[in-house]
């Protein structure tokens, strides 16, 4: 079965709308199981389908959403960049034939994408933080080179700025209409996929793209951990799980005989095509509905993809288990959570500076995120992933505030470590933000099972 027909197959025994339009409460695009939308056991082509998120039907989300009496105050977004190229080629075929320049009469299409291009194609004007100043503002290969934004990556990008400019500023007004550069906190790692996706988003976002507001700072770390980038812990941690993931895989028979069959068709050895990461370049294959690798010797089929992409799944599910990924997220995610509610403070201080906060990154940012706050059942990060962090204020006690999570426009909040218990103890309707804070001060070194009380001796304790 081509790709072509497994994705219709796959529209056939799926209900799309419920899964990609979010109707009602119970069929609204979810991060945790639902066996309204979701097929009876775990299905690699599903799962995969949803990593690709092709761009459709303008999606429904829950952000912006609380009891009348609150207001909003400030938002922080944290993305994955939007669909790209591979990273890695597999040895001895052709590359997948990906056209990355941007073409208003080519699907998928979004109102501003001419209006995007256009605004890219004159350049910034004003710089940005080095090195990104001398990167490009748009894809512009005719053949996509290795890890670049594909057009389909703006598109998910505008569309996710376009639902959040309806949502945070023509509903909520979250930014003036004379808004100023200080406003504004972009910041992005030094790559042009990240860069490019940011701009897209705030362009979708922004109701006046203007240069001279839109100043990008640099991330050197995929962690934004900034200045407190050593932990030693951390990447103990780290080397445990990598551990982990290397003996289960070789528990794994059928999938070492799939990358043994792999390797015979392109005539490599077995280490070799592992090393090559496949499942990169045919998730590519498959977002694009392009036919996998084929040499002389046969061709990569949809049944090699399910082997790997279900061992994916697999790894996830112990992962979660093991909880040494839990102890390199906590680590790992600190800085970024300590920045975001330190903003969040100073907005509850009535600061109007840094109302929108927005972090370009990568799965391997979002996934500690995820994890550190508790969300342990939330999908890994799909192609232009979104997990936001909202600020209320309580127009009845303004001196109170509160927060709420959200991932692909579902509300996760009382999904997290520092809220899922809230209801049992308090009456509020939404999280207050001192749980936000205390987890993040406190909390976070507690899970690890240590007796520290702040990140610096966290990172180096010994013993773990």
């Amino acid at each position: 079965m081509d790709i072509l027909a497994s994705l219709l197959l796959l529209v056939h025994l799926i209900p799309v709308s419920a899964a990609r339009n979010g109707a009602s409460s119970k069929s609204r695009k979810r991060i945790m199981p639902d066996p309204v939308t979701e097929p009876p056991v775990t299905d690699p082509v599903y799962e995969a389908l949803l990593y690709c998120n092709i761009p459709s039907v303008a999606e429904r989300s829950m952000e912006g959403h609380a009891p009348h009496h609150f207001k909003l105050v400030s938002v922080q977004v944290l993305i994955r960049h939007g669909d790209r190229y591979p990273l890695y080629a597999i040895p001895k075929t052709k590359r997948p034939e990906i056209d990355c320049t941007l073409v208003a009469n080519r699907k998928p299409y979004h109102p501003k994408l001419e209006g995007f291009v256009s605004h890219m194609s004159k350049g910034s004007g004003s710089s940005f933080e080095s090195p990104l100043n001398s990167m490009p503002l748009y894809p512009n290969h005719a053949l996509c080179e290795m890890g670049e934004l594909t057009q389909t990556g703006i598109v998910q990008h505008l569309q996710n700025g376009q639902l959040l400019r309806d949502i945070y500023l023509k509903k909520h007004k979250l930014l003036p209409s004379d808004w100023s550069a200080d406003q504004l906190y972009l910041e992005t790692t030094g790559r042009s996929r990240t860069l490019q996706s940011g701009l897209a988003l705030l362009y979708g976002f922004l109701p006046d793209f203007d240069w001279k507001k839109i100043y990008f700072r640099h991330q050197p770390s995929v962690l934004f951990c900034s200045g407190n980038c050593y932990c030693p812990v951390r990447n103990q941690y780290l080397e445990k799980e990598q551990r982990r993931q290397y003996l289960l895989r070789l528990k794994n028979s059928q999938l070492e005989q799939t990358y043994g069959e792999m390797a015979r068709i392109v005539d490599i050895p077995t280490k070799q095509l592992r090393a090559s990461n496949p499942i990169d370049s045919m998730l590519c294959h498959f977002c694009h509905n392009v036919s996998f690798p084929c040499t002389r010797s046969g061709c990569f089929d949809m049944e090699h993809f399910k082997v790997i992409k279900m061992h994916q799944i697999e790894d996830e599910k112990e992962r979660r288990e093991k909880r040494l990924y839990l102890g390199y997220s906590l680590l790992g995610a600190h800085p970024i959570l300590n920045q975001t509610i330190d903003r969040m403070q100073r907005a509850a201080e009535g600061r109007r500076d840094e109302l929108f906060a927005l972090y370009s990154a990568h799965d391997v940012t979002l996934s500690p995120v995820l994890s550190a706050l508790g969300l342990s059942e939330a999908r890994f990060p799909r192609f232009a992933a979104r997990l936001i962090f909202e600020l209320w204020q309580d127009r009845d006690k303004p001196s109170e505030h509160a927060v709420r999570i959200l991932y692909n426009g579902v509300d996760v909040t009382f999904h997290t470590s520092f809220c899922q218990d809230h209801h049992k103890r308090s009456s509020k309707p939404m999280c207050p933000l001192e749980n936000l804070v205390r987890f993040v001060k406190r909390d976070m070194f507690v899970a690890l099972d240590s007796s520290s009380t702040n990140y610096y001796d966290a990172c180096h304790r010994e013993g773990v």
